[in-house]
């Protein structure tokens, strides 16, 4: 089975009820209603304005229940059309029958299985009962008929690609989850290596009679044990998939972020300042902020524009420490407004440690990304 065709058949997250909108389109179609009422003279009036309220009903109704919608609207019309050809008399026509391609488009967009199946199998025979006994003309009705496919297969799109969106932010988090596992493999890793030597060390040193070299021996081994206990504490929050074991690789840290101004380009420069006290933290928040910025820096240079400069400030306080990265360009929005995975990466990497991280435009101009972790972060 497809990806798309999956899509209409899993579970969808229900939606908020009567938003603003479904409260305009019902006022909507009141207001065309008793326009048609007041003005226009109408086959079966009561039924008719009975039924249109119904249709008012039913658009504000059809986030929540968009399968009774479509079967009154759709259902409606059919039964009427068909009442009034049995009748002999005119048939029953509303301005307000537009509706059904708002509803057409809710039951694609808010529901699946079962329901979108029932639903289509309604509109079907609908359609094939008005087209039957009302027939404008081949080409008016396979138009009718398109129009009415065209907003039900638009919801489906719309549905899909909040899905696929959905997916794709997981899998970005998940991605540097995995990305914040691997460094943190690498520092406890670090940090065992020196306890093996110590404890090799002390054992000579005690074999050799000399106990005020093993007694610093052990302080050592007990205050690189404490530290590795710390960063495995992080490890818990970090999703890994245990069957990859990859090579242990020098971590990334406060001093190389300098290194990154080494991307400056003729219409883009690179300024990195660092101050306060940087030393002593903890290997994981010093990764962290390398790659914030890292990731802050190629974001600039792939959707700024007319960006000259990018500002990288990291301040370190008495108990956090602070990074921004800022530049002067003019941010280029995404499709549909919406945010970059980029983004999500740095948020979910910085809230794993127990920092913040906001990302903006500034008032004058340009974006900034300011990240604040503490000095002993979340794995202390």
């Amino acid at each position: 089975m497809s990806d798309a065709a999956t899509s209409l058949l899993s579970a969808v997250r229900r939606p908020s009820p009567y938003t603003r909108r479904d409260w305009a389109l019902a006022a909507l179609v009141l207001t065309v209603l008793v326009f048609d009422a007041a003005f226009r003279d109408l086959a079966w009036r009561p039924v008719a304005v009975a039924f249109g309220s119904g249709l008012a009903l039913a658009v504000l109704v059809r986030r929540i229940h968009p399968l009774p919608a479509v079967v009154y609207a759709f259902g409606g019309f059919a039964v009427l059309d068909l009442a009034t050809f049995v009748m002999g008399t005119e048939p029953v026509v509303l301005h307000s029958g537009w509706v059904v391609l708002v509803l057409a488009y809710s039951l694609l967009r808010w529901r699946a299985g079962r329901e979108v199946v029932v639903g289509m199998a309604v509109m079907a025979v609908a359609l094939t009962v008005i087209v039957s006994v009302d027939l404008p003309g081949f080409a008016e009705a396979i138009a009718g008929i398109a129009i009415v496919l065209l907003a039900a297969a638009l919801g489906a799109s719309v549905r899909y690609r909040t899905i696929a969106r959905g997916q794709l932010i997981v899998q970005a988090k998940l991605q540097e989850r995995e990305q914040l596992a691997r460094e943190l493999h690498d520092t406890v890793a670090h940090h065992v290596s020196a306890i093996a030597i110590q404890a090799q060390a002390g054992l000579f040193l005690a074999r050799s009679s000399s106990l005020s070299g093993a007694t610093e021996a052990l302080e050592t081994i007990n205050q690189e044990a404490a530290r590795t206990l710390a960063e495995m504490r992080t490890m818990v929050s970090a999703l890994r998939d245990h069957r990859q074991q990859p090579p242990l690789v020098p971590q990334r840290g406060i001093a190389d972020i300098d290194g990154l101004a080494t991307g400056s380009t003729g219409a883009l420069r690179i300024d990195v300042e660092l101050r306060g006290d940087l030393t002593s933290l903890p290997p994981a928040v010093e990764g962290a902020l390398y790659r914030v910025t890292q990731e802050s820096i190629t974001n600039v240079q792939r959707h700024a524009r007319q960006a000259t400069q990018v500002m990288v400030e990291v301040t370190g306080g008495a108990t956090d420490v602070e990074l921004t990265v800022s530049d002067d360009g003019a941010r280029i929005v995404s499709a549909g407004g919406l945010p970059g995975f980029g983004l999500l990466g740095m948020t979910e990497r910085i809230t794993l440690l127990g920092g913040t991280l906001t990302a903006g435009p500034q008032p004058e101009g340009g974006w900034i990304v300011r990240a604040v972790l503490s000095r002993r972060s979340a794995a202390t």
